[in-house]
């Protein structure tokens, strides 16, 4: 009797569960009829978590993915040598590649420098967005030229914001300006509960580069 009593249990909780997932389906399933716009979006990642750029390359991979091209252009980290740029090498010409940063500018100490690779990035960065081949730009770490005032931050948004209708560009780096914030589809504030730093752990290949 008790296998019989608890099978009658699981049963009614099967049609319990079947019941409330075919309402929640149709909720869902009106929601998305309701979204009827296709465009190119501009998307921010930003905030002090880790995985801003990782996140950026994740949705330039689902891009090649559907046999799209794609261009990155790199305005910080253009003397390191990452495992990502290696991987999207295999893409050949279908990834446009420009790292153009000379480093931090901690590391640089100098502010012209810094300002002349910055607008030399950004330049690039307006070739891959006025080449209609390529489905998606990632400005990697462009919030940190901003940051620094190394561009006009009013020039860049209504760069950005006049962009064609079907590219999509990502815009990674911790603090993203306000203007920029505000003129974007989509944002990411990558948070930071925890991190390996704080242990001691250095930056490792294959997890930061």
């Amino acid at each position: 009797m008790a296998g019989t009593d608890d099978k009658t249990i699981e049963d009614k909780d099967a049609e319990r569960h079947r019941a409330k997932m075919a309402k929640r389906k149709a909720v869902q399933d009106a929601e998305v009829a309701g979204k009827t716009i296709e465009k190119g979006l501009l998307i921010v990642n930003t905030g002090p978590g880790k995985g801003k750029t990782t996140a950026a390359f994740g949705l330039a991979l689902r891009m090649l993915g559907y046999g799209k091209r794609v261009g990155v252009v790199q305005f910080i980290k253009g003397k390191w040598h990452t495992g990502e740029k290696d991987a999207f090498a295999a893409f050949g010409d279908r990834v446009v590649w420009h790292a153009m940063g000379e480093g931090f500018t901690w590391e640089t100490q100098d502010l012209k420098r810094d300002i002349a690779a910055a607008e030399a990035a950004w330049a690039r960065a307006l070739e891959l967005m006025a080449d209609r081949s390529i489905s998606l730009v990632v400005l990697d770490e462009l919030n940190i030229a901003l940051r620094y005032d190394y561009l006009d931050l009013e020039k860049v948004v209504a760069a950005l914001k006049a962009r064609r209708d079907d590219l999509h560009v990502i815009v990674t780096g911790r603090n993203a300006k306000p203007l920029l914030i505000e003129a974007a589809d989509l944002v990411t504030e990558m948070g930071l509960t925890k991190h390996h730093f704080s242990a001691g752990v250095k930056a490792q290949q294959g997890i930061e580069f």
